[in-house]
């Protein structure tokens, strides 16, 4: 039996490092954390209670071009305040698809990074 205690990280694909460190580090406010000294460009981003988001520069072919499509593979993260993050995301002059009465639940915002990666937040419920 396996028996899981967290998610520990998720791997994106990135094709220029530092436009996409721009984006993690100045729209979505994640910070850096250490990175083992691979022989390949990456970036580590701690995401609370042991989480990680890992950045790897590969030219490989898992790499998205279109548009936001939700049905795409995704990570999602929990936001405080629906209404605050949609704030911000105009503030930095940040596209999105907002769904404040999803299916799902919980209102979800959609974006994406510099490389098309989707991101999806999600909060609890209005604010």
């Amino acid at each position: 039996m396996i028996e899981y205690t967290m998610l520990h990280h998720v791997s994106i694909i990135v094709r220029e490092l530092e436009p996409a460190k721009a984006f993690y580090r100045d729209v979505l406010l994640l910070k850096e954390i250490e990175r083992p000294p691979f022989d390949f460009e990456g970036a580590w981003y701690g995401l609370g209670e042991g989480q990680q988001l890992h950045l790897i520069v590969h030219d490989g072919e898992t790499r998205r071009n279109g548009g936001i499509d939700t049905r795409d593979g995704h990570f999602a993260l929990r936001v405080a305040s629906y209404s605050k993050t949609l704030a911000w995301l105009d503030r930095c002059g940040v596209s999105y698809e907002a769904r404040p009465h999803a299916k799902a639940g919980f209102p979800q915002i959609y974006v994406l990074d510099p490389d098309h990666n989707i991101i999806e937040l999600n909060a609890d419920a209005l604010d």
